[in-house]
Formats: C-alpha cells, structure tokens, sequence
C-alpha cells in the first residue's frame, strides 16, 4: 500500500484528495491545522493528525507520525494548504504579506525538505505542490495569494531540475476555480489586516465586499474531485508531467500569457 502526506485537508481540495486517494488503495495521512478537523475526518476512518505550516514543530511531528506509522517510508507528499488575504497591494501590511508567504511557501518549503531525506533512501517519492492559475497571472485584489503562488511555482521549478538526477519526481497542479472555502476562510484576514474605509480604493472595496460576503460560484468553477483527478495522474503515472493546468481558465490563461503583449494582458486581467 503506498502512503501520502496530505496538507489542508479540513475541507475543499484537500477532504476530496484525501477520500480520493483513499478509495484507490493508498494509505492516506489527511493532515489539518485544528484538531477538531482531524477528529471528525477520523470518525470517517481517515488517518489524520495535525499539521500546520506556520508550527515547526508540529510539521517534524507529522512526518515522524506519518513514517512510524508505515516503518519509515512515505511515497509521495501534496502540499495542498494555503490561505489568502485579498486586498489591494497598497493597503496591505507587511505583517500580512509576510504570514501569507510563511504559511503557503515557507512552511511548504519545511515540510518539503523534511520528507526528502525519507524519499532518498527509499528510493523514490513523489512531490506534488498544488499552485494556482494565479502562480502565472496576476489578478487584481489577490496581491498576497500571488505572490506565495509565483514564489511556489519558481521554487517548485528549481527543486524539479535539481531532483532530475534522483528518482524523485516534482510535479505542479495549477488549478483555477475550483469549489472550496478559501473564499470564506479569507474573511476573517481580511478584516484583521485590511483597513478598507480608510484607503483610497475604498468605493472599489465595497464592490468587492459584495462578492467576497455573499460568494456565489465562478463561471468556470469545477468541483474539487477535478484536482483529485489530477492528482491520480500526477502520483500514479509512470512519467508524469512537470504541470497539470486545471479548468479552462488555467488553460486559456497560460495560452494569453505566451501570446499576449503585457499591455494587452494587463486589460484582458484588469477586467
């Protein structure tokens, strides 16, 4: 039986790999921030403890936890959690840049380099790290989310060439709208760091407010279980491949961005 550490698997993308990866066989470590999160994801028989990306210490307990568990092998890792705090660029605190790129590169970069070593001496391994369209474009309002995507898209780039000479195989999932919570879990950074009346974009805010309150689906959104598929191949495939853009709007994303003139992306994404 194979064995994969989850990240972010209280709701969304991750629940969904977790149940999905479970059903094909493999022995899935469903890992969470909040306790609670682990307890209810084990009254439906998934193996989970906690993990979180801002916590050293709880992510070398997770990998201990994991690898007693198996008798110290792990095949593969999909760093899946992250978070985001909209907001325009201009009004957004240091303090709240920094804990976005501490939980999604930072503490992915951690956890990744500690199940390296483990994947070395087994002999194989596979790394997934799940970006986003947004780590290729940029879009307006998302100036944190962005930047930890591109960071991990570049990161993710140099570690693949680097592990090309072991077998070890680094593979990025760039999904676009997918259903999930980050949306609502994003409400409440961006009330603690976001001073949106005082700013001068504040009539452009309340626009905003409207859709990050009251939510409502993305015209091109899929449902989770279109990453897991995703995953499947990434984890199962003999060569898999180096990116897997999901949605169409991933797809045609990337195609704007080699054809397009910045100016011109600029007004296609300015939108």
């Amino acid at each position: 039986m194979k064995s994969v550490l989850i990240t972010g698997c209280s709701s969304g993308i991750g629940l969904d790999a977790a149940r999905g990866l479970a059903a094909r066989g493999w022995r899935v470590f469903a890992t969470c921030r909040q306790e609670a999160d682990c307890d209810r994801l084990r009254s439906e028989g998934l193996e989970s403890f906690r993990l979180d990306y801002n916590d050293p210490e709880s992510l070398a307990a997770a990998v201990e936890e994991a690898t007693r568990r198996t008798g110290g092998t792990l095949d593969a890792l999909y760093n899946n959690g992250a978070f985001a705090c909209p907001g325009a660029v201009e009004d957004l605190p240091r303090e709240a840049l920094r804990a976005v790129l501490e939980t999604n590169i930072v503490g992915v970069h951690d956890l990744t380099r500690r199940v390296i070593p483990i994947m070395r001496r087994q002999g194989h391994g596979r790394i997934v790290n799940c970006s986003s369209v947004l780590g290729f474009v940029a879009y307006p309002w998302r100036g944190a989310y962005v930047a930890s995507k591109f960071a991990m898209e570049g990161l993710t780039d140099v570690l693949r060439i680097e592990m090309a000479d072991t077998p070890i195989r680094v593979i990025l999932l760039e999904p676009g709208p997918i259903a999930s919570r980050i949306r609502e879990n994003s409400i409440p950074h961006f009330e603690r760091w976001i001073d949106w009346r005082a700013s001068a974009r504040a009539d452009q805010y309340r626009t905003l407010l409207g859709r990050l309150y009251e939510g409502g689906e993305d015209r091109w959104q899929l449902p989770p279980s279109a990453v897991t598929e995703r995953l499947v191949q990434a984890l199962e495939s003999p060569r898999p491949r180096a990116r897997y853009r999901i949605t169409v709007p991933s797809r045609t994303a990337w195609v704007l961005r080699r054809l397009l003139p910045t100016a011109a992306l600029d007004r296609v994404l300015g939108r």
